[in-house]
């Protein structure tokens, strides 16, 4: 469902010259499977997603999501995805139910298969008691409930969650993670991507940790924790990333500095053809809840 090979990013930064953000980054996930990118903050991760999701351009390598190409095949790329971040913005004045419809219609849904998906989505994430609230209202868990059915009102077959528990309460956050794996159990292909361990031992079936644009390894949390001699995955996480520090250093490669250019990369990149054309749904692929 996805495929990525030597997936590479580089900038031109004009005090240190090209600046590689993503290094020849390869994985693959399958349907029904939560893959968790796990790595601290300016690993790469979220460049990484921004391509999936065809809002960045790799410089090399390629990437391919429900079948479809990154660059080649962008819009049907956008067409089969859902994507949830943490700062995922909302239309203040809109009510949620207007916005989850919204977006609805600009993935071309009809009138009727749109509005049976949307009541069952709200059903299932507990939205109707502020189905009628102005988004300017919502709390924070509740406006990360709105992009979540946002990014399901067209029932893609590939999730991407982007550091999406971020700033969550414990209860939101649990109830997220619930939803998750929902949508693995109905065959869903899933990226999961945060910083957070404990997140990832819980939820992931596979696991790729990612360091200064590289993924330094991929296993189950069973296969890391014996390929690397710990009972810990604290410990293996660790050891990896002083693995590669350690490495980068005797080649002469300076390890210090954070990726912070991949933040700064979007207003590099054009966004014009972000936009989805409208394409009609089958009113039958609506009719499930994930």
């Amino acid at each position: 469902m996805i495929q990525v090979n030597n997936l590479t990013k580089t900038y031109q930064d004009l005090r240190r010259g090209s600046f590689t953000a993503v290094d020849h980054v390869s994985f693959a996930v399958k349907p029904g499977e939560i893959f968790g990118l796990l790595g601290p903050n300016g690993a790469g991760k979220t460049t990484v997603l921004r391509i999936l999701s065809t809002v960045l351009k790799p410089t090399h390598g390629t990437a391919v999501v429900a079948g479809y190409d990154v660059v080649r095949d962008a819009a049907d790329v956008r067409r089969s995805i859902g994507f949830v971040s943490n700062n995922t913005a909302t239309y203040d004045r809109m009510t949620a139910w207007e916005l989850v419809r919204y977006f609805g219609r600009l993935h071309g849904m009809q009138a009727d298969s749109l509005d049976q998906r949307m009541d069952a989505l709200f059903g299932k994430l507990r939205m109707d008691d502020f189905r009628d609230v102005p988004c300017a209202k919502l709390s924070t868990g509740m406006k990360q409930k709105v992009s979540i059915a946002r990014a399901l009102i067209h029932d893609p077959p590939v999730l991407v969650f982007d550091e999406a528990t971020l700033g969550l309460d414990v209860m939101v956050a649990r109830n997220l993670l619930q939803v998750i794996r929902a949508l693995r159990d109905a065959g869903k292909c899933l990226i999961f991507s945060t910083h957070i361990m404990s997140e990832v031992e819980r939820l992931c079936d596979r696991i790729a940790i990612m360091y200064q644009g590289q993924i330094l390894d991929t296993g189950t949390l069973d296969e890391l924790k014996q390929r690397h001699g710990h009972a810990d995955f604290e410990e293996v996480f660790f050891s990896l990333l002083s693995q590669h520090e350690a490495s980068a250093s005797s080649e002469g490669n300076p390890t210090s500095e954070a990726l912070t250019l991949e933040d700064e990369a979007l207003s590099l990149e054009s966004l014009t053809e972000h936009a989805v054309p409208a394409k009609q749904a089958s009113p039958s692929a609506q009719d499930s809840l994930v």
